[in-house]
């Protein structure tokens, strides 16, 4: 398990610096195009400077999700370009919000809105922060990979399914003052998704979806020899942490 915290506010220098001093191994922060609590590529380097990862969330509005497909795929291609901007490196994850209670009469297209998310983000993972009941009926439908639970409206439950668990809001869930900043609370179990530009060493594609990817490759090579396929399987053997095969 790993210590995070989500804010609005842009973190600088000194407070990425004092949160490092405290143990918080990441930050979460605002992956949108403009506006006061927006990411930009100079806070994210001085953010990894500081020694602390990156989870990216994409949240316009509470209830955007509620706009379904046409939403997810039109803030899913917002979100791929922001985090272009911001040097969020592929294969890293963004996380999609449902910051309200969504009834179960909402749900279908709050996973709608998901599935199309996912759909316009395809060099990225991505990601659902929401509710309990959000998690557990997004990760049983397939539409996301990484899943972001929040103790509002959970009523107590936790989802097997988290990936960050947001614990503590404060009261009345207004968050806490840490370090001169509100911010809220979370945990890592890991594969979260985190990312940082100066972790060179960072592997961004799962083993087993590597060699999903390298099998396909094989498949093709038997069918038209190409030195080029092998050197391609390498490349994906080397993001996913894997030795080379191929001279």
């Amino acid at each position: 398990m790993i210590k995070g915290f989500d804010c609005a506010t842009p973190l600088t220098a000194k407070t990425a610096a004092a949160f490092a001093l405290d143990g918080y191994s990441f930050a979460a922060r605002y992956l949108v195009p403009s506006g006061w609590k927006a990411l930009t590529r100079s806070e994210a380097e001085l953010i990894n400077q500081a020694g602390i990862d990156i989870v990216s969330v994409f949240e316009t509005t509470a209830d955007r999700a509620l706009g379904g497909r046409v939403a997810g795929l039109a803030d899913g291609a917002t979100a791929v370009q922001v985090a272009r901007s911001v040097g969020q490196p592929v294969g890293s994850c963004i996380y999609f919000a449902v910051d309200f209670e969504a009834t179960t009469a909402q749900m279908q297209t709050v996973i709608e809105y998901i599935k199309a998310a996912s759909e316009a983000t395809p060099e990225y993972t991505t990601g659902v922060y929401g509710s309990y009941a959000v998690i557990e009926a997004i990760s049983q439908t397939g539409a996301c990979s990484r899943f972001w639970q929040t103790r509002a409206w959970s009523y107590g439950k936790k989802s097997a399914a988290a990936n960050i668990y947001q614990y503590d809001c404060g009261p009345q869930g207004l968050g806490l003052t840490i370090n001169g900043i509100g911010v809220d609370l979370n945990e890592g179990y890991g594969n979260e998704g985190l990312w940082n530009n100066l972790k060179e060493e960072e592997v961004m594609l799962k083993v087993e979806d590597a060699n999903k990817i390298i099998a396909v490759l094989k498949a093709v090579y038997e069918l038209a020899p190409n030195p080029e396929i092998g050197r391609l399987a390498d490349e994906i053997r080397v993001v996913s942490g894997q030795p080379k095969e191929n001279s």
